[in-house]
């Protein structure tokens, strides 16, 4: 009978089903969580989602059957923009949009054969989840963690909406293309910033994660130590007597030009109310984008206000009004040191300002002219003129010798700081949880009452107006006051979709519970003890996370030890694929799918009218550029176990891999072959002989490195090794129970990545019950001794051939069964060898 993956996948599927056996239960041996990112419900998923999931996959199954009780659950990040943009262009509404899309991801995702309870599913937009998002937000505004303040945003004067950094191209918005605006608005925010020593300090406990994604996150947290001090006003003005400044560059002082001062600190609002071409400037740079980096590539512009601050290391400087500080950052002022900051330098040569040079290197005296001398802290500089002192020291020893010293002249305070700023959680849209909280004229902000959760969207809005439907909506905002039972309005605002993704973790141990968390669940289920997604998310969605724990344990959600959430988390790369495009005439690339081309002679041409075909190798998938592999396809052309090998096998798992057709193939060609194999091994009827023993030496073998690989996370290496070992299998000579005994190992080793085919064979193998209830396979101690060891043999410095011997053979004994192999001989040619070297155990060398 030949392989028919459609029939045994979905045999297979069912029987699962059927069993119940991928539903989450505690137990009472060990428990183990592992968990993929979940995504957000686009329409599609493609074959990067298979590889994240088949991992995700592979781990779960692997600890079925090593005795754990496993969760491994899905769900859908299901709020944001993308829906309310389609609901704009199509006249449909964002849930319609929706959850057609889960139902067709859904349908995509289950031929995989994934082990996942779904009956743990869950959307972030179902009310029975965000209606507990909102009794957590309550709870954590009772917790001093959520308050309102005023924050400058990005503001999109056409979709009338706040937009996140990312969202700002080139100064516009990403969808309505206008000029975006720096907008002073009322916002929620949650208090990241007072747990930020706590959240950098938690990162030393994450030994399990990629290092990269921890120096990240420490580099967001941004934690220094540097001078707070005031440079007092020469004449005071509209009630400032001076202009507060935060600096992690103290040492610098005497390189002090000027003061710069954010567009929105108070003084320069008061000096705008009253100059009218300061206004100006200030409206124009809110234009602009908010990001440091942002700041960073623009063009540096400023106004002069005319008034000047004293130095305490004598004279004055002048305070201009600039469009690179941040409100939000530090203080909102800054001294500037042109020599040593490349900004600063930028600024001061446009306007003509002076540059002081403070340190030069320890053997150059050349002075900054239009790049600034910014060396590392740790790099040791000569000080021409330092207040503390200093002469020949590294730039941190003088930042915290000038910091004693300021404190002892008391002109500032040393002071450490952080990057991270509270994250602001309020969106102007409708297509997300909604914040319970009502507007009282009486009471003013009053938290809803949690027995009237979930505030719920209104069904009945409609999209052909810019802005916030909830705003218009006639009757949805009009509620009553939880507090004094008076008219009031409801807040039409909602959650920054980042909120929903930074719990959902702890929802999927108990889903239906009717509070956020159950805690005995939870004490159960977390952590995760594996998180897999995308390296993209390392900094906000991980930090958030991190942050949500924390809250969670806090307000009684969690238990204590959970401020952790994920114990390992592991980066996957892309599955790429190579682009197919030709030229209109005016030159503009059109995109063709994969099968609308064809691999002549000449090169890839096109199917319709044999136009020539540039082929881009290894791009990152995307719909638009139509090289994105739709899993339905290869399973309906291969099967889904020849779609999870073949994204498992080609590349380490952290790196990307190109899907390529003949990849496909040739996986779907060796799993045939298994099948084909497992055939033959059951029909057959041989009696035991001498290489039963060899052959269980290779399963032994077989058996520790596959569980090597999956333990660490190399799938590739254990996908070769089983390779190795099917190619072994078919050798032998072994006699029919050994081989049998053999292939059921080999169905064993093969369950989590090829869970159907495996199935197969363990049922032909005459094996009880599920392969994946199975007991892991161990192997034998004894029988990973190795008695002899294979040296490859190099001929003047390419492999020629190699020999098998005695692992304990001496070094003479070695040298005569390489003098005497065939290939050496003929190299020799009757003569003798240059030189032959052996390295014990490992390799030897002829040379010719």
């Amino acid at each position: 009978m030949s392989y028919d993956p459609t029939s045994i996948e979905a045999k297979w599927q069912r029987a699962w089903t059927g069993a119940d056996v991928f539903t989450a239960r505690r137990g009472e041996g060990p428990k183990y969580y592992v968990l993929e990112m979940f995504p957000y419900p686009s329409g599609r998923i493609h074959i990067g989602h298979v590889r994240n999931y088949t991992m995700g996959d592979v781990i779960a199954r692997y600890k079925m059957s090593c005795g754990f009780s496993v969760l491994h659950p899905m769900g859908w990040d299901a709020f944001g923009m993308p829906a309310e943009n389609a609901a704009m262009a199509s006249g449909g509404h964002p849930k319609d949009w929706t959850y057609a899309n889960i139902d067709t991801m859904r349908g995509q995702m289950k031929p995989l054969g994934l082990s996942i309870d779904w009956s743990r599913e869950f959307a972030t937009c179902d009310p029975e989840y965000y209606g507990q998002q909102q009794a957590l937000f309550l709870d954590m505004l009772d917790a001093g963690l959520v308050y309102r303040k005023p924050a400058v945003v990005n503001w999109d004067p056409v979709d009338m909406t706040v937009l996140a950094n990312e969202q700002v191209i080139d100064g516009r918005g990403w969808r309505s293309g206008a000029e975006v605006e720096r907008r002073e608005l009322t916002q929620w925010a949650f208090a990241i910033s007072d747990m930020a020593e706590d959240l950098l300090e938690g990162l030393g406990r994450l030994e399990d994660w990629p290092e990269k994604v921890r120096l990240m996150q420490e580099n967001w947290i941004g934690k220094s130590r540097g001078l707070r001090m005031t440079f007092p006003l020469s004449a005071p003005a509209y009630g400032h007597d001076g202009i507060a400044v935060y600096t992690t560059r103290p040492d610098t002082l005497r390189g002090a030009s000027f003061i710069a001062i954010a567009p929105e600190h108070p003084l320069a609002k008061a000096l705008a109310g009253e100059d009218a071409d300061l206004a100006a400037f200030a409206t124009d740079v809110r234009r602009g984008g908010t990001t440091e980096e942002a700041l960073e590539t623009a063009e540096k512009r400023g106004y002069d206000t005319g008034l000047t601050v004293d130095n305490p290391l004598g004279g004055t400087l002048p305070v201009w009004v600039a469009n690179f500080v941040l409100m939000e950052y530090g203080t909102g002022a800054i001294f500037g040191c042109p020599a040593h900051d490349q900004r600063d330098l930028d600024f001061a040569r446009k306007y003509d300002l002076p540059v002081i040079d403070t340190f030069v290197a320890m053997d150059d005296d050349t002075r900054v002219s239009h790049e600034a001398f910014v060396p590392p802290k740790t790099e040791r500089v000569r000080w021409l003129d330092q207040p503390a002192g200093v002469t020949d020291a590294t730039g941190q020893e003088a930042i915290d010798a000038t910091i004693d010293w300021a404190e002892s002249q008391g002109i500032g305070t040393g002071k450490t700081q952080y990057r991270l700023r509270d994250w602001g959680l309020s969106r102007q849209r409708y297509w997300g949880c909604p914040i319970p909280v009502v507007h009282c004229n009486a009471c003013g902000v009053v938290p809803e009452a949690k027995e009237n959760l979930p505030v719920r969207l209104p069904d009945d809005v409609s999209f052909d107006v810019p802005g916030n439907p909830l705003d218009r909506h006639p009757t949805w905002a009009d509620t009553t006051c939880p507090k004094c039972g008076g008219p009031a309005r409801r807040e039409t605002d909602t959650m920054d979709t980042f909120v929903d993704s930074s719990w959902y973790f702890a929802r999927f141990t108990a889903p239906d519970a009717d509070t956020p968390t159950k805690l005995d669940d939870a004490a159960y289920w977390m952590n995760v003890d594996q998180y897999i997604g995308g390296v993209e998310h390392a900094i906000l969605h991980l930090l958030y996370s991190r942050f949500f724990a924390r809250a969670m344990v806090r307000t009684g959600h969690l238990p204590q030890g959970t401020e952790e959430p994920f114990n390992a988390l592991f980066t996957q790369g892309m599955v790429t694929h190579a682009i197919y495009q030709t030229r209109d005439d005016r030159g503009r690339p059109v995109y063709h799918l994969p099968e609308e081309t064809v691999l002549k002679p000449d090169g890839v041409r096109t199917l319709k009218d044999g136009t020539a075909v540039e082929v881009i190798p290894s791009a990152k998938m995307s719909k638009s550029k139509k090289n994105v592999v739709d899993p339905q396809d290869i399973i309906a052309q291969y099967g889904a176990d020849t779609a999870r090998w073949f994204v498992l096998s080609d590349s380490p798992p952290e790196r990307d891999v190109e899907w390529t057709a003949a990849g496909a193939d040739a996986t779907h060609k060796h799993l045939r072959r298994v099948h084909r194999l497992a055939e033959d091994i059951a029909r057959a009827d041989r009696p035991a002989n001498g290489a039963d023993a060899d052959l269980a030496r290779a399963a032994a073998r077989a058996i520790a490195e596959v569980t090597e690989g999956i333990d660490g996370f190399a799938f590739n290496k254990s996908v070769a090794k089983l390779y190795e070992f099917t190619n072994t299998l078919h050798r032998s000579d072994a006699g029919a129970d050994a081989r049998r005994d053999a292939m059921k190992v080999l169905a064993q080793l093969m369950a989590p990545m090829t869970p159907h085919l495996a199935e197969e064979v363990w049922s032909m193998m005459g094996g009880e019950g599920f392969v994946l209830l199975a007991p892991w396979p161990e192997a034998d101690p004894a029988l990973l001794v190795e008695d002899s060891v294979t040296l490859p043999i190099q001929i003047n410095g390419k492999k020629r051939s190699e020999i098998t011997v005695p692992k304990d053979l001496d070094r003479a004994g070695v040298e005569a069964q390489v003098m005497a192999d065939t290939v050496v001989l003929r190299a020799l040619d009757g003569g003798a060898p240059r030189k032959l070297i052996v390295v014990p155990g490992r390799i030897v060398n002829v040379v010719v």
